[in-house]
């Protein structure tokens, strides 16, 4: 199947591309599947990633399920403003089971785009629940820092939390690549920002809150989070910038 340009993305209506889907909750016929594969495929092939025909079914199934997003849960410690600004917001996010795969690409948005695909055929039926999980917002991505300090480490973790319904029991998937792993709770330095990631565009935000925040020893430098809100078909995706606390307790 031809990729459809750039251009015809960009005249795309993604909250149209979506509607005409989930308000039909009948299966898609050959030619809406193929529109909607060719949709992902051309928002990858920006980013130099290609998306196999073999994602069809996931992307279908991720698209008729998209109301089923639940929010990760947190406990908002602080929100610092400035001007009427929100410069960063401080967060404690609980323990619980993540889906994790990690990737290590050549480009940074090729890891977690490849991340992903895994976790979409995890949340679609490959796992031992044998249903459709759901899943949550955001997903994560856990970026090591060389020691450098300005330049990442090849490997990154993309995760995103179980639905509460499985935190109990976790399902398992059929892929050894997708883990799940059991994690504390965690503080977090949170701040949004817009667009693409890739490791340009984060490490810019990441040096913007440093320079916001001054030098301080409570944070971490050698790890960060990215946390995606939205699909990578959104124009103006909402991400935040993570810093991590050392400890729970300020």
């Amino acid at each position: 199947m031809a990729l459809i340009s750039l251009e015809d993305l960009e005249g795309l209506d993604d909250e149209q591309l979506d509607d005409d889907i989930t308000d039909n909750p009948e299966p898609m016929d050959e030619e809406e599947g193929g529109r909607l594969l060719s949709h992902w495929q051309a928002v990858a092939s920006a980013h130099q990633v290609s998306v196999p025909a073999e994602m069809t079914g996931p992307i279908q199934e991720m698209t008729r399920n998209s109301t089923q997003r639940e929010p990760l849960p947190f406990a908002n410690i602080s929100c610092h403003e400035k001007m009427g600004e929100v410069l960063f917001e401080e967060r404690v996010y609980p323990a619980g089971h993540w889906a994790c795969v990690t990737r290590g690409e050549k480009l940074y948005e090729q890891s977690i785009s490849m991340a992903f695909m895994k976790l979409m055929r995890f949340i679609c039926k490959e796992n031992t629940a044998g249903r459709f999980l759901g899943m949550t917002v955001p997903v994560i991505s856990n970026v090591h820092m060389l020691d450098d300090g300005t330049s990442f480490e090849k490997d990154v973790e993309t995760a995103f939390y179980l639905p509460a319904e499985f935190q109990s029991n976790p399902p398992q998937s059929s892929d050894s690549d997708v883990t799940i792993v059991y994690r504390e709770p965690i503080r977090v330095f949170a701040r949004t920002f817009f667009g693409t990631t890739n490791e340009e565009t984060v490490s810019r935000q990441i040096h913007l809150l440093w320079e916001i925040l001054g030098l301080r020893d409570d944070l971490r430098s050698d790890r960060y989070i990215v946390a995606a809100y939205e699909n990578p078909g959104v124009p103006r995706r909402r991400n935040e910038i993570w810093f991590i606390r050392r400890d729970l307790v300020p």
